[in-house]
């Protein structure tokens, strides 16, 4: 039930649901009317608001975790691989489909090249509301292999479907694997604040390694500030989706 109540949450909270409700207020309401004129007011608000690049990029910067240099990360144990960033309901499936994020793979790549990490965990079933092919953490695993990462360092959890399970299974994998004591946590930037809250909560604490990074440096130019942005919308979605599923997992006490 939390599962799908995420997903209508989700749906719920897009600035692109918004306008067309306040568009299709003002067609509903009388012509010429207060009510009309206020629909359109909102939906004018929620246009210049949600296309702005400056204000979704300047809000992003604040919740976002910042990025970690490679030399500032103590060698550890195990990186933890959040998926996420890849897409499961497409065909032929005889490949990985990576989407937008998919430098949390190449991320976690680079920490065990590096020598900061000696194994790599791939925690995460599937996301999607109906059944998919195989699981994410299965298909990031041949993607590391041909990359050339032994398989006795991969490591899979493969039932977690949000991030409290997440943290849960990863505890009950690594009380399997007692050598590993310290972690590096690996998600998007604007993700990490929540999954670091899940992993304390199970009495893991992990090093911060931010990926996938929605935001660019603050700029000074007039584009920056005064041109609109389609993909702002998106943007604002996904900061919106990250704040409410933070409260409600502080709700409940997942993080």
């Amino acid at each position: 039930m939390f599962f799908l109540l995420s997903k209508l949450l989700d749906f719920l909270l897009l600035p692109t649901v918004w306008l067309a409700a306040a568009l299709l207020g003002a067609l509903v309401a009388r012509s010429g009317g207060r009510a009309q004129r206020r629909w359109l007011v909102a939906a004018a608000v929620v246009l210049a608001v949600g296309t702005s690049n400056a204000l979704v990029n300047e809000a992003l910067l604040a919740w976002e975790k910042p990025a970690v240099g490679l030399a500032a990360v103590a060698p550890a144990d195990a990186a933890v691989l959040l998926t996420g960033i890849a897409t499961g309901n497409k065909s032929p499936h005889d490949r990985v489909y990576l989407s937008r994020g998919a430098d949390r793979f190449t991320n976690a790549l680079w920490l065990y090249r590096a020598g900061r990490v000696r194994y790599i965990i791939i925690s995460g079933g599937s996301g999607a509301v109906l059944k998919t092919v195989g699981t994410e953490a299965a298909g990031l695993r041949t993607l590391l292999r041909l990359a050339g990462v032994p398989d006795s360092v991969l490591l899979l959890e493969e039932r977690s479907r949000n991030t409290r399970e997440n943290a849960l299974f990863t505890k009950e994998l690594l009380a399997r694997h007692p050598a590993i004591k310290s972690l590096v946590l690996i998600t998007s930037a604007f993700h990490e604040r929540r999954a670091l809250g899940c992993f304390a909560k199970v009495g893991l604490y992990p090093q911060a390694f931010p990926a996938d990074f929605r935001t660019t440096d603050r700029s000074w130019t007039p584009d920056y500030w005064l041109l609109p942005d389609a993909d702002a919308l998106t943007r604002w979605s996904l900061l919106l989706h990250e704040l409410a599923g933070w409260l409600v997992y502080k709700a409940a006490g997942y993080c």
